[in-house]
């Protein structure tokens, strides 16, 4: 009785585990995604920002690797900005922390400017005016085979 019991008790379970955790869409993988910048990281200038965007074939997001306000850890942007301050590197996710609408580089004030509620941060990433309540999100990168590619965390998504 147990046994038939127990057989019934998994066969009720297992469609419902499938639901809470369904398996990935075919064709999505996690790993890092190389970016062909249009200037190389080792020639950009103390202060100076490059836009790039995520590959649309096949059709691919970067991972967050923090967050706060309307944007978390493992939320995906299209795509993002690589910033030199000082001796540092800096790559950000190009949504904005208020609402994740996309800023833009405002290359004469040296900001990222928000165009939707008016936020605008600082080339370190941090606010200088909201309403955006935190910095800009970081993404995860390290340098490729030539100073022009950067690897990104990111993800493909398989459609």
């Amino acid at each position: 009785m147990a046994l038939i019991l127990g057989a019934v008790t998994v066969a009720g379970a297992l469609p419902i585990l499938v639901y809470l955790w369904p398996a990935p869409p075919k064709g999505q993988k996690k790993g890092p995604v190389n970016i062909t910048l249009d200037k190389p990281i080792d020639q950009l200038g103390d202060g100076e920002a490059i836009k790039f965007n995520a590959p649309t074939s096949p059709n691919t997001a970067f991972i967050m690797a923090d967050g706060g306000g309307d944007n978390a850890a493992g939320d995906l942007a299209f795509g993002g900005f690589a910033v030199k301050n000082g001796n540092k590197v800096d790559v950000f996710a190009i949504n904005c922390s208020h609402l994740g609408c996309s800023v833009a580089l405002n290359e004469a004030a040296k900001t990222f400017d928000c165009p939707c509620h008016g936020s605008r941060f600082h080339l370190d990433g941090t606010v200088l005016r909201g309403p955006a309540p935190v910095p800009l999100s970081h993404l995860t990168w390290k340098q490729g085979d030539t100073s022009s590619v950067i690897q990104i965390d990111g993800i493909v998504l398989g459609f």
